[in-house]
């Protein structure tokens, strides 16, 4: 009797033993300095090669001298002795550039706004409410994420130009919901799911309504996944150049994207100093957003697929 117990608990430890073993020989794997050259080092330094080139090349274009940018026989084309911030001056001090950057943050933060409310809305409704084509509903909103831009934007011209607001920045804080709203409903709907629903039969049995579990539970649980639909959001909107092109016509309307392709081109002249400088500006909120919340956005975007 005291042998079988003896071998009952000799088992389990046994078990334990071996799974540490065969971790810890994975781990090993990665001991060897030229195997963490070629299996992690070697394909982390290329991923952020192609991530940072570009910055590098917006960054030396925008400081470059005018003779270095058009003669690359003479001058290397990958650093420059002699910069110079004219560019950056000219573009910030000669030109409405400070004025399309303040119409596309204003831009992308109200359509970011108004779909993450309706998102949320839309995608609790279909989550927790159980009514009837509740599955069908979703995924029919998913696929209206799929269908391009390219081609709204024909009838949206015709309703934003019947309403009157052509060539003013409402037109594109009614319109990018459309496309924004079908993706971060979809997101939400993935990251609603993960949220125990016991939560909300406790607080309906304490007498909550539906408006107070969806304040004071279920949103204060989503923050990631409100973060990860944020994010998605406000880089489209901040990336955005079909609506733009198409529904704003003034200068002075113009969104940075938009504004700079049209603005800083003259016919054949291409003023490529203050076009990089105006692109590496322009892209400089959405590094700072994703700096500070990318732990955020990685964590919802998992949760969302993991039912």
């Amino acid at each position: 009797m005291t042998d079988a117990l003896a071998q009952k608990v000799a088992t389990p430890r046994a078990i334990l033993t071996a799974e540490s073993a065969d971790h810890t020989e994975g781990m090993s794997y990665l001991q060897s300095l030229p195997r963490r050259l070629v299996t992690l080092y070697l394909p982390l330094s290329l991923i952020l090669f192609v991530l940072l080139f570009p910055f590098y090349w917006m960054a030396l274009t925008s400081i470059k001298p005018d003779e270095q940018l058009l003669d690359l026989d003479t001058y290397s084309p990958f650093w420059t002795w002699n910069p110079t911030f004219k560019h950056i001056a000219k573009l910030l001090f000669e030109t409405q550039y400070p004025t399309w950057l303040w119409n596309t943050m204003f831009v992308a933060v109200c359509a970011t706004a108004l779909s993450i409310f309706a998102s949320v809305l839309a995608a609790y409704a279909i989550v927790r409410l159980r009514f009837r084509g509740a599955n069908l509903t979703g995924g029919l909103i998913f696929l209206a994420y799929l269908v391009p831009p390219s081609i709204l934007f024909i009838p949206l011209s015709t309703v934003v130009y019947q309403y009157g607001l052509f060539d003013t920045p409402f037109a594109l804080i009614l319109t990018y919901p459309t496309i924004l709203i079908p993706f971060s409903t979809w997101l939400l709907m993935g990251y609603f799911k993960t949220i125990p629903y016991e939560l909300e039969e406790c607080a309906l049995i304490d007498g909550a309504s539906r408006w107070q579990i969806l304040m004071r539970i279920v949103l204060p649980l989503a923050v990631p996944g409100l973060i990860s639909a944020f994010i998605f959001c406000f880089t489209l909107c901040w990336n955005e150049f079909i609506y733009a092109l198409t529904f704003i016509s003034s200068t002075q309307y113009k969104t940075v994207p938009v504004a700079i392709v049209t603005a800083l081109v003259d016919g054949d002249i291409y003023r490529w100093g203050s076009l990089m400088a105006g692109a590496m500006i322009g892209s400089l909120p959405l590094v700072i957003l994703y700096a500070f919340f990318v732990e955020h956005y990685v964590s919802a975007m998992t949760g969302a697929v993991k039912e």
